[in-house]
Formats: structure tokens, sequence, C-alpha cells
């Protein structure tokens, strides 16, 4: 069994953690080099980097044909306002890389196709049911919600044309050790919370990045992707995955501040926060996928903060 896995981030990593516990060969393709920062995730397991981008369709199907892969887990995207800076390079990547993925996936016959989507799909200036279901409105107007919608439709309409095993997941804001290139303001913020606290630096965290939250822990993350790469197929396609309940950033820092309690905090002044603060439904995912999180927030820092400490030596 061998999976191709789009982008060496967080994401990515955390789903590799857990395939290769159970044998299974992952082949990243991401276009920077991340032998550093894989071998840090994955320890002494075999793993195979191909310097690459996602904008390569002849390079996707060259990897997938070379190492005999049978699932792909596409991750590969841009995250937040880095999407449109400047929105056409944004698009280039999402959409356009997502198009080449799906038809890579099509041109080679795959087995099975995961892919990472995000709880940014939906609508939330439509939004009043509570918890959040996957039948909720989409596209919130913004490059990254509507390239992220645009995603999920281009997969759907690829697995009904080529017939191939699709669930996408849509996850809460994921948090663990990463480089967070992709953009994802939410894990930096964490992870420099967490830094901080380690080494009694002050954090200084943007005022818009202060907002009430849905997160989701990327060792429970892994877990969900490695659940959809290989259950059997299900009818339902999407699913929510995350903490089912709305942190608020108070709530945030003094979770991490009961393990790291020099724990010191700058806001820098900005644009004021946007919130979110509905919950998502994720009964699906219990129902289906035999999914839910097995980290508590507080156990989930105790983890992560473990890891960090591992990394830095200390």
């Amino acid at each position: 069994m061998t999976t191709i896995i789009t982008a060496a981030g967080l994401v990515g990593t955390s789903f590799a953690q857990q395939a290769v516990r159970r044998g299974e060969k992952v082949v990243f393709i991401d276009p920077i080099p991340r032998e550093d920062f894989i071998r840090a995730r994955l320890g002494n397991a075999e793993f195979v980097q191909i310097r690459d981008d996602i904008r390569n369709i002849a390079g996707l199907i060259q990897a997938i044909d070379m190492h005999e892969a049978d699932t792909l887990v596409h991750s590969a995207a841009l995250i937040g306002k880095s999407v449109g800076n400047p929105i056409h390079n944004g698009y280039a990547i999402n959409i356009g890389g997502t198009l080449n993925a799906a038809e890579a996936a099509r041109l080679t016959g795959l087995k099975r196709v995961v892919h990472i989507s995000t709880f940014g799909v939906y609508d939330w200036r439509r939004i009043t049911e509570n918890p959040v279901p996957e039948t909720a409105p989409l596209g919130q107007g913004t490059a990254y919600s509507n390239s992220k919608v645009s995603q999920e439709m281009i997969w759907e309409a690829y697995q009904a044309d080529a017939g191939f095993e699709l669930l996408m997941l849509r996850l809460g804001n994921v948090f663990g050790m990463g480089h967070f290139w992709g953009g994802s303001g939410g894990g930096q913020k964490v992870q420099d919370l967490v830094m901080a606290g380690i080494t009694g630096e002050p954090a200084r965290i943007p005022e818009e990045q202060t907002m009430d939250f849905v997160y989701l822990y990327s060792k429970d993350t892994g877990r969900a992707i490695d659940l959809a790469a290989t259950i059997e197929a299900p009818k339902e396609i999407q699913f929510n995955v995350a903490y089912p309940f709305v942190t608020s950033f108070d709530e945030l820092v003094e979770t991490i501040r009961g393990h790291l309690p020099d724990l010191k905090v700058e806001i820098v002044p900005g644009t004021p926060p946007v919130n979110r603060a509905i919950p998502l439904d994720i009964e699906r995912a219990e129902n289906v996928l035999g999914w839910k999180p097995e980290f508590s927030l507080s156990d989930a820092f105790a983890d992560y903060i473990a890891d960090a400490k591992a990394q830095m030596g200390r």
C-alpha cells in the first residue's frame, strides 16, 4: 500500500505518522525541501519526498505511477489571507492544483482520494444552526473560503466521472508542531504561544488572531485522515472533524498557561477579530468514520509542549 501526500505540512505529516505505523509507504510531493521537518515528525520511519509542485500534472502522474500508489491525500493549499495575496497565485495553487490532482487521479486509476478541506468552507454570514452540520450553506465570499468550496466541487465532479472513492474532511483549525508555510494564522498563533511559554519570551499576537475559534489537535487530525484512507468507503463523503466546541482566545491562553505558567502575551493592535462562535456537528464523523477527539484540549497541549521541548532539546 502506498499513499501520495501533496504537501509536507502539519496535516500531511500528522497522517503520515499514522500510516507508517501500519506499514504504509508514504510519498510526499512538496516544492520546498522538507526532509528535516518530516524527519522530526516521523523519526526513523521511511518516507519518500519528491520536490515538485502541485501545479505540475506530469510530475503528479509520474509519482503515482512510479510508486504504484493507490491512495492520494490532497492537503496542498494556501490558507487564509495568503490565498488572496495575490488571488491569481492563490487560485493557481488551490484550484489549479486540485484540478491537476483530480485529473491525475482519473488518468492513473487511483482507488481512493482523501481531500483535506476546512470548516472555512461554510458561509458564516448565513449560518444560524448550532452545531453546524455538513449540509450548512457554503462559501462566505472570501478568496480562501470560495477556493476550498471549489476544491470540493472539483473532486465531487471527478469522482462521479472517474469512480474513485472520495472522502473530504472539513477540519477545524489544526494546531501542533508545524512550519505553517501555507499561511495558517491560527496554527502559527498557537505555536507562538507555546514557544513563548517555553522560552519565557512574550508572545506577540496580532489582534485579529484573538477570535473565538474551533480547533483540532494534529494527532487527532492524523487519526481522522487515516480512518478516511482505510475504512470501507461510505456513502457520505463530507465530514466535520474538530473539537465540538468553540474556544475563546482567553480560554486558549489559560489552557496553555496551565502547563506553562510563565507564558506572557502581548496583543498587537490592528484589525479587530472576526468570531465564528458556532461549534461543528461531528456526529457524522463519530458514526461513520468511528472518529472523535481522543485528546482533551488540555491533554493536547501537554502532548504538544512535550513534542516542542523534545525538538528543542529541552
